[in-house]
């Protein structure tokens, strides 16, 4: 199947005004189809876009996360685990390493069986290693 290249043209009245709108629709629009495709069998990863994030972002009103990756809400329950995952295991892991990380992943795994390890890793991570006073 071959897809279509279309070229465009702007009209005499477009200004960067209109160019900057537009960038910041076509995002928003961006994720919203990501998200139709998945909510369709699609293998698009699940964006948590509704139609009130679409025209919250093309209106400027929230930021457009990059296509295909977790909002920081989305991502927020996974850096709370690790943050509390830390001073839980602190005495007994002095660093993360392959035993700790089989640990918590078996408990996020039947905390949040809907979420993928793989998608939440980093984000534990960051919150295991996160330090206030840094």
């Amino acid at each position: 199947m071959s897809q279509t290249t279309y070229s465009h043209k702007n009209p005499e009245w477009w200004t960067e005004e209109n160019e900057s709108s537009w960038e910041r629709v076509k995002q928003a629009m961006r994720r919203d189809w990501d998200q139709t495709k998945h909510d369709f069998g699609g293998s698009e990863p699940d964006t948590n876009q509704k139609i009130g994030n679409t025209a919250r972002q093309a209106s400027g009103k929230e930021a457009i996360p990059p296509r295909g990756q977790l909002t920081y809400e989305e991502l927020e329950p996974a850096y709370r685990f690790g943050h509390g995952a830390r001073a839980n295991y602190r005495d007994e892991y002095a660093e993360w390493d392959d035993e700790l990380e089989q640990q918590l992943r078996s408990e996020w795994e039947t905390l949040a069986p809907e979420r993928k390890w793989s998608q939440d890793r980093a984000a534990i991570r960051y919150g295991w290693d996160y330090d206030e006073e840094e």
